[in-house]
């Protein structure tokens, strides 16, 4: 194990500002989450996309996606929740709320299960592939909040179970990303 200094930065997020040192097994990268980023949601207006999939663990999602949002700030009124088909249709749809420019982020929010075959692969891949190259398209953030997992038990463990919320999670990361957004383009202007 190598000691991680506080101050330096790695593949698992910023350690400096929290002050813990931190050790990282070589080959591996840091899951845990850093609590060092910007959580206001003052002003800004996201889009929520929900899959119509699994409606038991999506309803959970946005309802954890709506009270992170409350939590950080956000006015109830600037947050616009919106249907999905599906998980796959949830990149298209968010590429509709973006070009429209009424919003600073999207979160999207959905639940795909493996199955017998290797569909849950390829919906996942496409629905994030597709986010992260719309997100550098647009310039704003497209959050990705689909549980990917082998059986309902899992999902509702990650739709506020015992292994956190995924809404609550992807909502956090895209206020995150707008406040680092704005934080990075006010550099440039300066």
């Amino acid at each position: 194990m190598l000691p991680i200094e506080a101050g330096s930065r790695t593949m698992g997020g910023p350690e400096a500002t929290s002050g813990r040192p931190r050790t990282v097994i070589p080959g591996t990268v840091s899951m845990t989450r850093s609590d060092t980023l910007s959580a206001d949601a003052a002003g800004l207006r996201i889009a929520v996309l929900v899959s119509r999939y699994h409606t038991e663990i999506t309803d959970a999602l946005e309802k954890g996606a709506r009270s992170a949002f409350e939590a950080a700030g956000g006015d109830p009124g600037m947050l616009e929740v919106f249907d999905s088909p599906g998980a796959f249709e949830l990149a298209g749809l968010a590429s509709v709320a973006l070009e429209t420019g009424r919003f600073d982020a999207v979160v999207c929010l959905g639940c795909v299960i493996r199955g017998e075959t290797s569909h849950d692969a390829w919906i996942n891949g496409a629905v994030a592939h597709e986010l992260a190259a719309m997100s550098s398209r647009h310039g704003r953030p497209a959050a990705f909040g689909v549980i990917t997992c082998n059986d309902i038990d899992q999902a509702r463990a990650r739709a506020g179970g015992d292994r956190g919320d995924k809404g609550i999670e992807s909502m956090d990361a895209a206020i995150a990303a707008v406040r680092t957004a704005a934080s990075i383009r006010a550099g440039a202007d300066a």
